[in-house]
């Protein structure tokens, strides 16, 4: 991290007004200083979370198998610590097959509804092109809300 103008701990104590009312320098440099921080700090996350790993991996995912399991938590004690470790599934369905598999379902009289959970949408780089008479028919399925917005500040001669 580079020379801190502004710690974190001292934004920490600030209300949002205070931030707010902060000359501009100091307010880019807070901001940057928050955003080196936070990749610092999840450089130090990955670490360790690696470390726990080489650590204990070994063990724990041995006591998941030993319990007859691929998936799930297990519990194992180091001494005085005891390891909590999770495991979740996370199943990938391939679409072009089950898209293969709703036109025989649907092919076959069956709802697809009630096999496999469907959700439809349309790209909005698509909508935006289409003609407006073609927009207007999917109008009424089609709701715009805010996203999170972003501000960048910049400084003259480059960005903050």
């Amino acid at each position: 991290m580079s020379d801190l103008t502004i710690f974190p701990a001292d934004l920490a104590a600030m209300s949002i007004a205070q931030l707010a009312a902060l000359p501009v320098t100091d307010f880019v440099d807070a901001e940057r200083n928050v955003d080196e921080a936070s990749a610092y700090l999840k450089q130090l996350r990955i670490k360790l979370e690696a470390a726990k790993v080489q650590r204990f991996g070994v063990q724990v995912r041995a006591a998941l198998r030993d319990s007859g399991r691929d998936f799930g938590t297990a519990h194992v004690n180091d001494g005085a610590l005891h390891v909590k470790y999770e495991l979740p599934k996370k199943v990938i369905w391939s679409q072009t097959i089950l898209k293969e598999m709703a036109e025989r379902i649907v092919a076959s009289g069956d709802k697809v509804e009630d096999y496999i959970d469907i959700k439809l949408s349309v790209a909005e780089s698509r909508y935006t092109n289409w003609p407006t008479a073609l927009q207007e028919q999917f109008a009424a399925a089609r709701t715009v809300e805010e996203g999170k917005p972003t501000i960048t500040l910049t400084l003259d001669g480059g960005v903050a």
